[in-house]
């Protein structure tokens, strides 16, 4: 896998394949998770299975079901899920969000890629070709 790019999926592409009221956004995050994790080059941190988890159960139009949470959970969470938190984590992300002005849970995202050496961080909530050492930000919905 070194000799491939990898990519870190922020929360709300996850979101997004379920957004039936954003088809166009929809469609191009089926599209991206599709390719990158046919691939294997998509990871995702516990941050963004919680944050997941939370919306899924809280904030979808149609809540996801207990039965198909765990579902999704199994079927694609889990195998994504390559970072896990640790305090050495932390004091590197709030450095990262000192040194850049950026809110903290946004820095947890990006220092998460790049503990995994993601070369690409796909989200919303970030701006485009933002760089974060060898780190670029890419909104694929723009």
């Amino acid at each position: 896998m070194s000799a491939k790019v990898r990519v870190f999926f922020d929360t709300n592409i996850l979101i997004y394949q379920f957004d039936q009221t954003a088809p166009g956004k929809q469609k191009r995050a089926k599209e991206l998770l599709e390719k990158h994790i046919l691939d294997e080059r998509a990871v995702i941190s516990s941050q963004v299975v919680q944050e997941f988890i939370n919306v899924s159960t809280k904030k979808f139009s149609t809540k996801l079901t207990i039965q198909e949470l765990q579902s999704i959970m199994s079927d694609m969470l889990e195998p994504l899920c390559a970072h896990t938190p640790t305090f050495e984590f932390y004091e590197r992300a709030l450095k990262l969000s000192a040194q850049n002005s950026l809110g903290f849970y946004d820095t947890l995202i990006i220092q998460a890629a790049m503990d995994l050496r993601c070369n690409i961080l796909y989200s919303e909530d970030l701006q485009d070709n933002q760089r974060f050492g060898t780190l670029v930000v890419r909104n694929p919905f723009v």
